[in-house]
């Protein structure tokens, strides 16, 4: 017998009239927060950025593929995630279908990772991707923008100047990141950036598991959640 208390229609009914109020002061802060992100001063990126591309080397600017906005998700793919960060995996599941909605709005989606191009473009034929995905390896631009190599993570250098007590990392690894840039009168403006679980709220999947008995669940096992294509091998899949 399940330990949840069990209630009759009406107490559920109560209830959810007073979590529903919770969620709507959620939604309400939720908007406030976003009209301050896109409040935030921009800053005009100076640095000179290459990135190899399935259409050659592009700038950051090139990048915007003719549109005002572009974002930027820091996959961990580089010298100390060489099989591809699963976390990073997981979140471009629910990337990959907004790409094509994106561009419809005047945004640009990008991956960028520190792995040499033909080893995203394997790595994206297997999960079955259609997003576009740039190597960054040869410029500092992870760097720059916090999406850490080792020899800062060496050096202790994590967000916003804290230092390693400030965050919970792995030792060595870069943390998933996301940045956006405007391009505005020939000048690309860096507008904002998150980091590690800041990016939860852009994984579909996260937001689903929320509203589900169980949540997250995530002391169920170590060997969740998995490559897509994982699961079905591990007995887990449909």
């Amino acid at each position: 017998m399940s330990e949840h208390a069990i209630g009759s229609r009406e107490q559920w009914l109560e209830a959810s009239k007073r979590l529903l109020e919770r969620e709507k002061e959620l939604t309400r802060r939720g908007d406030e927060l976003a009209r301050e992100r896109q409040e935030l001063p921009w800053v005009a990126v100076e640095k000179q950025y290459s990135f190899e591309t399935n259409e050659g080397t592009r700038t950051l600017a090139e990048l915007f593929d003719g549109r005002s906005q572009l974002i930027v998700y820091h996959f961990m793919h580089g010298p100390n995630t060489p099989e591809g960060c699963l976390g990073c995996t997981f979140a471009t599941d629910s990337f990959n279908g907004s790409v094509a909605h994106l561009n419809a709005h005047d945004v640009t989606f990008v991956c960028a990772s520190r792995s040499p191009l033909e080893t995203l473009n394997a790595y994206k034929l297997r999960m079955g991707w259609k997003l576009p995905w740039v190597s960054s390896g040869a410029s500092d631009f992870n760097r720059d923008f916090s999406a850490f190599t080792e020899e800062d993570r060496a050096a202790g250098i994590i967000n916003f100047g804290m230092g390693r007590e400030g965050v919970d990392v792995v030792d060595g690894e870069e943390l998933m990141a996301l940045s956006v840039f405007v391009l505005a009168d020939g000048v690309v403006y860096h507008t904002y950036s998150c980091y590690d679980r800041g990016t939860d709220a852009l994984n579909t999947t996260w937001g689903l598991l929320d509203r589900t008995p169980k949540g997250r669940d995530e002391g169920a096992g170590a060997d969740w959640p998995r490559r897509h294509d994982e699961y079905t091998k591990a007995g887990g899949g449909a």
